[in-house]
């Protein structure tokens, strides 16, 4: 079975597009790098690191420090799929940072998101 193509794409060329359509909607990157923190626990200067890096998507999850215990409350439809159904572990990660960004352009408040 082959990999899908999202898996090779490098987070550092999809990470201006998270903080753009958050910064839309008067959110900011500091809010972005929270989720993404929060979610992988990568602290501010690995997140940095892993950006400079141009790592892919598939190998920024694998290497992740940890990633939260609490990203399983994280429900709902992203793409026309449930995010809690998908089945491979790392495209429900990339689901899982496009849910959390979608929720905090919507207004979300960041307790909500980090599901504090």
């Amino acid at each position: 079975m082959t990999k899908h193509r999202i898996y090779s794409v490098s987070v550092a060329s999809v990470y201006p597009h998270y903080v753009a359509k958050a910064e839309k909607k008067g959110r900011t990157k500091a809010e972005v790098d929270e989720i993404i923190c929060w979610l992988t626990g990568y602290s501010r200067e690995t997140l940095d690191d892993q950006l400079a890096r141009n790592t892919n998507f598939e190998d920024f999850f694998t290497q992740a420090p940890e990633m939260n215990p609490s990203r399983s409350q994280i429900t709902g439809m992203i793409c026309g799929v449930r995010v809690e159904e998908i089945q491979e572990t790392t495209m429900r990660e990339i689901r899982y940072l496009d849910k959390l960004i979608d929720e905090l352009a919507k207004g979300r408040a960041m307790e909500k998101i980090l599901r504090k």
